[in-house]
């Protein structure tokens, strides 16, 4: 994708956020900011298809947008994580509209450009601390990632088999901050979505020997990989915006707006979760 249509993606993102709509229906979106970019070409796609509707969408993390769904604050969450045994049996439903990418970023300077997963699961615990270990300077390692209850953090930990065993220097509410501390510090590094590289000063790493792109993750070529889910309650009854917004995202003729916001479009349409 472009500089100029990635910059567009993130203005739009930008414009969606925290918004009210101005009459008519809505739709409020909640969750993921990994999925804003997303989100916000999907968005843009629906109203200009559906005069007098509004789509409203924020980013408080995939926790905090799935319990948005269940208790009704939205009408849709935003997952970039599987849902939790504990939140199916409260009645969330997730329908898969994308697959996304977490790559793995450096500083542009760093000379590392390739790791395997054994050696990340080592760098992410603290078991290796300096970069001289992994073919680079002799500097310690600033290890950044996302805040707990996070979506990326959930799905780049379980890849990893390193669930809640992470050692990080600093941990992030967003995935542009996680880029650009890693951008900005030549001994970090860190994972950020797919979906957000595009424009990002920070560098992705090859993983067990494949780049983090839209086509290795479509094929399963690319190791660590995680679902983009729109979560709702399966008692939930809902507005006909929201009903055709459901159908609209997870629909065929979205993958070419996913493919403009750096996302894969999955291989089947899914539903996790069992709606009432």
């Amino acid at each position: 994708m472009k500089k100029g249509r990635i910059c567009l993606v993130f203005v739009l993102a930008a414009l969606l956020m925290g918004c009210s709509g101005g009459g008519g229906e809505t739709v409020e979106l909640d969750g993921s900011t990994a999925m804003l970019p997303v989100m916000a070409v999907l968005g843009e796609a629906f109203e200009a298809r559906e005069a007098g509707v509004r789509v409203n969408c924020s980013g408080s993390g995939s926790g905090a947008g799935i319990e948005g769904a269940l208790s009704g604050r939205c009408d849709i969450g935003l997952s970039s994580r599987e849902l939790t045994e504990e939140e199916y049996g409260r009645g969330a439903v997730g329908r898969v509209i994308a697959l996304d990418g977490v790559a793995v970023v450096v500083h542009p300077d760093n000379p590392v450009r390739a790791l395997t997963r054994e050696a990340l699961a080592a760098i992410f615990t603290g078991r290796v601390t300096r970069w001289t270990a992994l073919g680079g300077g002799d500097h310690p390692v600033a290890v950044y990632g996302r805040e707990a209850g996070s979506g990326t953090r959930t799905a780049f930990e379980a890849a990893l088999g390193i669930t809640d065993r992470c050692a990080y220097t600093n941990e992030y509410s967003a995935t542009g901050d996680v880029l650009g501390n890693v951008a900005a510090n030549p001994n970090a590094v860190g994972y950020a979505s797919l979906s957000a590289l595009d424009g990002a000063e920070a560098a992705s790493l090859t993983v067990d020997g494949a780049a983090c792109t839209l086509e290795t993750v479509r094929s399963g070529e690319y190791p660590i990989s995680r679902p983009f889910l729109l979560v709702t309650r399966a008692d939930g009854a809902y507005s006909r915006a929201v009903e055709d917004f459901l159908r609209f995202a997870a629909g065929g003729e979205v993958e070419g707006y996913l493919a403009m916001a750096g996302a894969a479009a999955p291989g089947t349409e899914e539903s996790h979760g069992t709606a009432a």
